[in-house]
């Protein structure tokens, strides 16, 4: 199918997949005219990375996962490459939380601080924010 229609079932942008074609992600087959033609396991690959930039990821850490599947996998995420991305990306996610918890403590401290100067009540961190 050509880049349009591909682009309409993806649920992208014909621009979106010429980008993800610059950036060696999907290279397309081309016809003798020179159109970008696509088949069922372009879908796929589209899909693999609309759905980890989804949950944060670069589309660098795609590419082992576009790998996996281009060398015939039935998942993305079969190979241990996609694996040690997951395992990557949650030790950043933990770390951030970790960042964010500290910060959340700093304005607990800092609003309790700044409550007991002016004498106003206080909403405990356990009802407070969530």
């Amino acid at each position: 199918m050509r880049i349009g229609e591909f682009a309409q079932r993806a649920g992208t942008t014909p621009r979106a997949l010429r980008f993800y074609e610059a950036q060696g992600l999907m290279p397309a087959e081309r016809s003798a005219n020179g159109y970008r033609e696509y088949d069922e396991d372009d879908l796929r690959l589209v899909s693999e990375i609309q759905t980890l930039r989804t949950v944060g990821f670069s589309l660098d850490d795609t590419r082992p996962f576009v790998e996996c599947l281009r060398t015939g996998h039935e998942t993305g995420d079969s190979c241990a490459e996609s694996v040690e991305v997951y395992r990557r990306k949650l030790e950043e996610v933990e770390a951030c939380l970790r960042d964010l918890g500290a910060v959340r403590a700093a304005l607990m401290d800092k609003l309790a601080e700044a409550a007991a100067r002016t004498g106003t009540c206080v909403v405990p961190a356990e009802e407070g924010i969530r």
